[in-house]
């Protein structure tokens, strides 16, 4: 009897001890990412993008917004932010505080649903099940106040759009979508091929969902930012992601990889939900992109 109670004994242990880690001491450990993509024309010169996803800020987070502030002394030549900044009704000004002094680089955003409205109590269960479709939401949120700061600044919204700005001096073009997750996008309102006068035209989403990634690539996008899927946000170690909150592969639920003819950057993000503040073998990240000339 003594050998069969040990057992759960240790494994209750042990995994309590592993939520106590996930919760207190990871999710507060983030850490930069560093990623080369062979994506310009040959010739090229570097180009350093740094991508924001999923900060999820509440106005406690004074740690979280410090680190993010501190981003800003990578001097990126171009910032994008994958949405789902805040997770709070009095989160727009930290958010943009925290971000002040990337505001002052070139930058374009799109929003994920936790921008729209505030996070709710979910049975963590329901994402180890299929999708049923069901997207219950909290109380709006100041999304329109979030979107005149960052636009104020010059920043580029991609809510079902595209547009141009100029990186480290060269011609940008994006082309963005709203947060397929909610089914707020539109991708045939802003169709269309590259251009092929520019560096690089780039896609953006906040959910990587292929029925947007495969339009964006088919249509010349060298190079897709997306979140999202923190990572799997719970990852087991040799096996990965168990979910990606989205109907992206698991194999793909983070970093770089290839969507048929573009590479597609998924960030785990920098937060989590209020209401499942635990990150488990998925560290919080940011990510700094240098693009370099194809082979």
């Amino acid at each position: 009897m003594r050998r069969l109670t040990a057992v759960p004994l240790g494994l209750f242990t042990v995994g309590t001890a592993a939520v106590a880690y996930g919760a207190g001491i990871e999710r507060r450990s983030p850490r930069l990412r560093k990623v080369e993509v062979p994506v310009l024309p040959p010739g090229s010169s570097p180009l350093r993008v740094l991508h924001l996803s999923d900060a999820h800020l509440t106005p406690g987070q004074t740690w979280k917004r410090d680190w993010i502030r501190g981003l800003a002394e990578l001097e990126p030549d171009l910032v994008i932010n994958t949405g789902d900044s805040i997770a709070h009704v009095d989160a727009v000004p930290v958010f943009l505080d925290a971000i002040a002094p990337l505001l002052e680089r070139p930058g374009a955003f799109v929003f994920g649903s936790n921008d729209y409205h505030a996070p709710t109590f979910k049975n963590p269960v329901r994402y180890l099940l299929p999708d049923d479709g069901d997207r219950p939401h909290g109380s709006e949120l100041p999304w329109r106040e979030l979107r005149a700061g960052m636009a104020a600044a010059g920043w580029l919204d991609l809510t079902n759009a595209r547009g141009y700005l100029k990186a480290d001096g060269r011609q940008i073009e994006l082309v963005g979508v709203d947060d397929p997750h909610i089914q707020l996008d539109n991708y045939d309102e802003v169709r269309g091929i590259a251009d092929p006068g520019v560096l690089i035209t780039l896609g953006v989403t906040h959910s990587p969902e292929p029925r947007v990634l495969s339009p964006m690539a088919a249509d010349g996008c060298a190079l897709i930012l997306a979140g999202h899927t923190h990572g799997g946000q719970l990852r087991v170690p040799l096996y990965g992601a168990l979910v990606t909150n989205c109907d992206l592969d698991r194999a793909r639920a983070r970093g770089l990889s290839r969507f048929n003819s573009a590479w597609l950057h998924v960030s785990a993000g920098l937060g989590t939900s209020p209401w499942a503040p635990v990150r488990f073998a998925c560290p919080p990240e940011a990510t700094l992109l240098t693009l370099v000339a194809g082979k």
